[in-house]
C-alpha cells in the first residue's frame, strides 16, 4: 500500500470522534467522514508531501461541514435509536454515561466555530497552529475562539445563563 494512503487510513479513527463530537449524531457523523476520506481519497495527489495529513484531512472536512451547513436539511429519522440506547444502558456507569450526555449536549450549544476549535485542541489535541491551517484562520483567532468555547462550556455545565457580552446598540 502506498505510504499516502496508510497515512490517510491511519486518521480515519480521529476524522469519526471529531465528526462524531461536532455533529451529535452518528448518521451524520459517518456522512461527513465518508465524503471526507472520498475527497481526501481522490486529491491525494495534490496533498503536500511531508505535509501534515491529519491537518488536511480536517480541513477537508471542515469544507464540507460548512458546506452541509449552507444547503437545506433533509428530515431523515434514525432508525437505530433504541437500540443505541439499549446498548449503552447495557454497558458502563450510569453516572459516566449521563455526564457525557451532558456534555454532549453543552457542545451542541456552543457556536460551530467555537465548537471545532475547541474540540480539534481538546479532542484530537491538536496544535494551535494546526487547527489554524485546517480551519484556514490566523493562531489568534483560534486561541479566542478556544477561550470563549471554553467558557461558554463551563457555564453551561454549571447551569448558569450564558449572555452574550455584546451590547445592543440602538
Amino acid at each position: 500500500m502506498h505510504e499516502a494512503s496508510k497515512q490517510l487510513l491511519s486518521c480515519l479513527p480521529s476524522l469519526r470522534r471529531y465528526a462524531r463530537a461536532l455533529i451529535g449524531s452518528r448518521n451524520g457523523a459517518d456522512d461527513l467522514v465518508q465524503d471526507t476520506m472520498e475527497r481526501g481519497w481522490r486529491k491525494l495527489s495534490t496533498q503536500q508531501a511531508g505535509g501534515d495529513m491529519r491537518a488536511w484531512l480536517f480541513s477537508i472536512m471542515h469544507n464540507l461541514h460548512v458546506d452541509q451547513c449552507r444547503k437545506p436539511a433533509l428530515a431523515t429519522e434514525q432508525l437505530d435509536h433504541h437500540t443505541a440506547y439499549a446498548a449503552a444502558v447495557v454497558s458502563g456507569d450510569h453516572t459516566q454515561r449521563m455526564q457525557l450526555r451532558e456534555m454532549e449536549n453543552a457542545l451542541l450549544t456552543l457556536p460551530i466555530e467555537q465548537r471545532e476549535v475547541l474540540l480539534l485542541v481538546a479532542l484530537e489535541q491538536m496544535s494551535y497552529e494546526q487547527v489554524a491551517a485546517a480551519l484556514d484562520i490566523p493562531v489568534g483567532t483560534v486561541m479566542s475562539r478556544l477561550s470563549r468555547g471554553r467558557e461558554r462550556l463551563r457555564l453551561t455545565l454549571a447551569g448558569k445563563a450564558v449572555e452574550s457580552p455584546l451590547k445592543v446598540v440602538k
